[in-house]
């Protein structure tokens, strides 16, 4: 019989939650359903891709994430294409992907999805080739990443700080979208390229996004008054930016973006800088994930709330344990 194995791999900086006691957890449980263990921590980017790769190449059945957002997505990048399943351990501060896919916050509860062994095929986007799982973006919500990325302290309070500071001084800017041949122009606050509902904490900038449909959903958020911009946070958390009047949806499978000047994007909130003319793509089913078998249907308010209040409960349980 064929050898069962896992690999864990570590961020021990990721988010602020501590990761004491991951490792014994993680391998009680596996012990359990016979399968072998291997646990790598990272020191620098770049280590988890080499890590997830690695054990894609030597058959590993998964490959379990104990970090946030970035430690995810490089490993997601690496199993991308493979036979070996990714597991989602939430230790990040968004969390963006396991909270689109309804894995709980609490990692006892997210090592239960993995123990049960459901796999959603997920699909990723690319942008000018760089493959994103959540969502792309430029305009504001770029801005905001590459100002939290040079901000040391992290958390939520840092960054709601950070996207008031950008909101008060940010210009919305022209784009013009290629769809099918069609061109739409739009002077936009910003634009997102969606493979999920929602970018990290209960933040929904596209609701409608499922991960498994084959298509990506581009939200336009025109300029408007400082009012009219700020009212637009309200729907964000509460879930309803699809139903505002200043929101256009596009949902492809490939389109072309184009602004005036290369400048600041970002994939999955890591900043980075493109040019004028962005390609989008997706690729369908590309990655395993251990995802809850039923996932639930997303209503507006309702769900965001239940989210909400679930976090609470994960932080107090999690301040009880240490």
């Amino acid at each position: 019989m064929k050898e069962r194995k896992a690999m864990l791999v570590i961020n021990p900086v990721a988010g602020t939650r501590s990761k004491k006691g991951v490792e014994a957890y993680v391998k009680a449980r596996l012990d359990e359903a016979q399968i072998a263990l291997t646990t790598l921590e990272t020191t620098a980017g770049g280590d988890a891709a080499r890590f997830a790769a690695q054990a894609a190449r030597e058959g590993y059945e998964m490959v379990i994430s104990a970090g946030g957002d970035g430690t995810v997505n490089e490993i997601a990048g690496a199993l991308s294409h493979t036979d070996t399943a990714l597991g989602i351990l939430p230790l990040g501060s968004g969390n963006g992907l396991a909270r689109s896919l309804n894995i709980p916050q609490d990692v006892g509860e997210a090592m239960k999805i993995i123990s049960d062994g459901n796999l959603l095929r997920a699909d990723r986007g690319l942008a000018n080739g760089n493959p994103f799982y959540c969502t792309f973006g430029i305009g504001f919500d770029a801005a905001v990443s590459e100002k939290f990325a040079r901000t040391k302290r992290r958390g939520k309070m840092t960054y709601i700080r950070n996207v008031i500071q950008e909101f008060l001084k940010y210009q919305s800017q022209p784009y013009a979208i290629s769809i099918g041949g069609q061109v739409v122009t739009e002077q936009a606050f910003l634009v997102a390229v969606c493979n999920a509902p929602q970018y990290g904490n209960n933040a929904y900038i596209a609701p409608q996004a499922k991960l498994d449909d084959g298509l990506l959903d581009i939200t336009v958020i025109h300029s408007g008054s400082p009012i009219s911009t700020m009212l637009l946070g309200v729907d964000l958390l509460a879930g309803s930016l699809d139903k505002n009047t200043h929101i256009d949806t596009f949902r492809v499978s490939s389109a072309t973006i184009t602004r005036l000047e290369p400048g600041a994007a970002h994939i999955d909130g890591d900043p980075l800088t493109m040019g004028k003319a962005i390609n989008i793509q997706c690729e369908p089913g590309v990655l395993k994930v251990y995802a809850p078998e039923k996932q639930e249907e997303f209503k507006p308010i309702v769900s965001p709330l239940r989210s909400m209040l679930q976090d609470i409960r994960y932080d107090v349980l999690a301040k009880l344990r240490q």
